[in-house]
């Protein structure tokens, strides 16, 4: 069933972290002269934060979900599930989530979990978790929310390099009999998988030595098999149809008045998408952030950032109604409806190593 509601669960606390490298891309040589111009005004990315090669995305999540524990003030033992999220683990194998049980100094009693899923990740990995702990045997969780797609993409590709930037993400929830339910829509058109696509590095397609050759496809467009690619027409077209059915759904489904809502979290693909879906919405503009201008497309990391970044104090010192969708890689996506209640929320944090 695409339409879910789950009780019982509470988001305590929201963390952020981002690299302290900062790629310009009116600075890259991936455009000619005056592509770089038009490319950020269709955008609206004027700049990435990325990570540099010793730094991954269990780094940048580590630091976010630490720092987030001390100022929740939980005892490490005291969380029982752990979830990581990301299409940029640190291995194969083993498990990432497993990796960051020991640096967090959790317990070995806590469920360690990774899910492979990139920009509608933090959407997804919620409902997961509010499935298992809506009835109380875990009480606590860690959703790890993160990606370095600037490791995946090739440096040569002027497709992909100016939109995206690295970031993780931690969100602390509980088990609360009060806590007000939480709504859900998700869905999956799998058909189109190949729009957001790694060719090769999984078992399908192995990594080979032709499969590190780098190709050229058109001018300033030159990428290995092993590098991301994208249809970005297809994606397009994908998430200004999917996003703004998925919301109306969701808000005819549980009867909620838009009105009410203070903040729509709309994943950061690109402005031009977010304003034809905040249209399409009818959404209030102020109450509609982007964060693209300074970090890119940062997968499934957007919407904690966003609210980091844009919303910070207002989900630390009031009640707030928020409605996140999220889409993307899958083809993918998943539009949640949740109150928050004056929760901890951290200033942005900057990995320097």
């Amino acid at each position: 069933m695409a339409f879910l509601s789950i009780p019982h669960v509470s988001i305590r606390g929201v963390a952020a972290c981002v690299p302290g490298n900062i790629e310009e891309n009116i600075d890259l040589d991936v455009f000619k002269e005056g592509e770089a111009e038009r490319v950020i005004a269709q955008t609206g990315i004027e700049r990435k934060h990325i990570a540099d090669e010793h730094t991954t995305t269990s780094d940048l999540c580590f630091r976010a979900a630490d720092d987030l524990l001390n100022k929740l003030g939980w005892e490490r033992e005291s969380v029982q599930l752990l979830l990581f999220v990301s299409t940029t683990r640190d291995y194969i194998s083993p498990q990432t989530s497993c990796i960051l049980q020991d640096r967090l100094k959790l317990s070995e009693e806590c469920i360690t979990i990774d899910m492979p899923y990139g920009c509608p990740g933090w959407v997804i990995g919620l409902f997961d978790a509010l499935s298992m702990m809506q009835s109380g045997q875990i009480k606590r969780t860690l959703l790890l929310c993160g990606d370095t797609p600037s490791k995946m993409m090739s440096p040569m590709d002027k497709e992909t390099r100016p939109l995206f930037g690295d970031a993780g993400s931690a969100t602390a929830l509980e088990f609360d009999v009060n806590a007000p339910q939480m709504e859900f829509h998700i869905g999956t058109r799998g058909k189109d998988y190949e729009s957001i696509i790694t060719p090769a590095g999984g078992f399908r397609h192995r990594v080979t030595e032709e499969s590190l050759k780098y190709v050229t496809y058109g001018e300033h467009l030159v990428r290995r098999a092993v590098d991301q690619s994208m249809d970005g027409m297809n994606v397009f077209a994908f998430g200004i149809s999917v996003a703004p059915r998925s919301i109306h759904s969701l808000l005819e489904k549980y009867e909620l008045d838009m009105n009410t809502v203070d903040y729509w979290l709309f994943h950061q693909a690109n402005q031009y998408m977010i304003e034809k879906i905040r249209k399409k919405v009818k959404a209030d503009k102020e109450k509609t952030p982007s964060i693209l201008k300074d970090f890119g497309n940062v997968s499934n990391a957007s919407i904690p950032l966003l609210i980091v970044c844009k919303c910070l104090e207002a989900y630390r010192t009031r009640s707030i109604e928020s409605v996140a969708c999220a889409f993307g890689t899958g083809l993918a996506w998943g539009t949640v409806h949740f109150r928050t209640d004056r929760i901890v929320c951290l200033p942005l944090i900057e990995y320097e190593g």
